[in-house]
């Protein structure tokens, strides 16, 4: 997407390049004249201005112009740009894919075809693709390490595990959406070893690997309270209120009928969103640590990542990143449900791609996925009520006459792509009343909401359903 380029973006980018320099700006997280938090503060953990440095010292090597102090400010060559993309493909290429590789060829069991098939899909998931290139974030970092936790827990490796979530943890505060099913899992497994013997071995081992791990990033910081207590501020910005643009959640959507932020005060809000999310993450994550197996963690995963996604405390709209990470593991399991999921996920974030001009890429890997991904994995073909796994529905509404609930989903399917599509169209080509300026971002956020919730609902019916009956279902050793 080299010809759209929009100029926050460049700033953006530049800022991560810049501050990276100067060392004692980065640490500290505190505003001064030569650290300009409204222009390039920090609001991630430390690993981000460990990894912003690194590219500023390169980009320093390259040419000292793009980092220099203040003068930097407003510096753009298509040379810069070009910098500036190759470092998300290289942390992709050293990070990202290959845990993308491994679990599609380790954790899925079925043929080779299949698993490349499944391979193909997840890295052209296009929401990701569109924030991390044309938006230009390091999104995929964070959710590499959590991918590669999720990998090692999947082959029984829990330490090693355990330091690569803390390290996605310690990239990006927003992957306590994760936290829950890591927690009730490795508590579930060391509870069904035994407390008294290896589970509490597996315990300590677990508890200590992480203390360490959380030392080791935060080392810099540890040596000055007030050091931490900022960066622990600026990673937490409670004061920004409950949500900021049309986001596709619960407290976004409900404010076109409930003017929320102005009955309820700040601390209220915080609290409301806390027991909202908690919640809603509960019967997923109880399910989870009473039988930790590796399909049930998946599903926690999804459900836990939804349910911070559409409850929790200022989400912003690329936030549901974090709940696609998850249903990308659920391709193989329910291709139709997690192509569904994630062609919504990429329209909800619609508002901020138009925002940075990056219409035409949208457009070219949104149909692109969406086709590729229905060609390859076979999903219209594979939507039975038993792949699907429709048959707890049946019991829940069984005063309801029985349908075909596999036709019913298809045709849902079609209806939503079209709803998708149409609304996209609207957005470019319509203009707004003027006293509706902001109708289509409302309409855009609404209608994914209603995806992300009826997902939610879905996959937390299916975690409480019998596990997968295939014989080669991976389980845990």
């Amino acid at each position: 997407h080299a010809d759209v380029e929009p100029r926050v973006t460049l700033r953006v980018a530049r800022r991560r390049c810049e501050m990276g320099r100067f060392v004692k700006f980065i640490f500290r997280y505190f505003n001064s004249t030569d650290n300009d938090l409204n222009y390039w503060g920090l609001d991630y953990p430390p690993l981000t201005a460990y990894h912003s440095l690194i590219c500023a010292y390169v980009a320093k090597i390259i040419n000292p112009e793009w980092v220099e102090l203040h003068k930097s400010r407003g510096y753009e060559s298509p040379a810069h740009k070009l910098f500036m993309r190759a470092t998300v493909l290289v942390a992709d290429l050293l990070i990202y894919m290959p845990a993308v590789v491994l679990y599609c060829f380790y954790l899925t069991d079925e043929s080779s075809k299949k698993k490349v098939s499944t391979l193909f899909c997840f890295l052209l998931y296009p929401g990701l693709i569109l924030i991390d290139y044309g938006h230009f974030q390091y999104n995929a970092v964070s959710l590499g390490f959590a991918l590669w936790a999720i990998l090692a827990l999947g082959l029984g490796w829990d330490a090693f595990g355990s330091v690569a979530f803390c390290l996605a943890l310690n990239y990006k505060q927003m992957e306590l959406y994760h936290a829950l099913p890591f927690f009730c899992y490795l508590l579930g497994k060391c509870v069904k070893l035994g407390l008294m013997g290896r589970g509490l071995l597996l315990l300590v081992r677990i508890a200590s690997t992480v203390l360490v791990t959380f030392a080791l990033c935060w080392l810099p910081f540890l040596s000055d309270p007030s050091h931490a207590s900022q960066v622990v501020r600026r990673i937490f910005p409670v004061a920004r209120g409950l949500f900021e643009d049309k986001v596709a959640n619960t407290w976004c959507s409900l404010n076109i009928l409930i003017k929320i932020r102005s009955i309820l005060s700040t601390e209220s809000q915080i609290y409301l969103s806390l027991a909202s999310t908690l919640l809603a993450a509960l019967p997923s994550s109880i399910r989870l640590l009473t039988k930790p197996t590796f399909w049930q963690f998946k599903l926690a995963l999804a459900n836990s990542s939804l349910a911070f996604f559409l409850f929790s405390y200022q989400v912003h709209e690329k936030s549901v990143l974090l709940a696609a990470l998850p249903v990308c593991l659920l391709l193989n399991d329910l291709p139709l449900v997690a192509i569904w999921f994630l062609q919504a996920s990429t329209f909800s974030m619609l508002p901020l791609f138009l925002k940075d001009g990056l219409l035409a890429p949208y457009v070219v890997t949104s149909v692109g996925f969406l086709l590729f991904s229905i060609y390859l994995l076979s999903a219209l073909e594979h939507c039975s009520e038993e792949e699907l796994r429709l048959g707890a529905y049946h019991k829940l509404l069984f005063f309801l006459p029985r349908l075909d609930l596999a036709c019913v989903i298809r045709w849902k399917f079609y209806f939503s792509i079209a709803a998708m599509a149409g609304l996209s169209i609207a957005s470019v080509a319509l203009v707004p009343p003027p006293h509706l300026p902001d109708l289509f971002p409302v309409l855009v956020s609404t209608t994914a909401f209603l995806h992300f919730l009826g997902t939610f609902v879905y996959f937390n019916i299916v975690q409480f359903s019998e596990p997968p009956s295939r014989k080669s279902q991976k389980k845990i050793n």
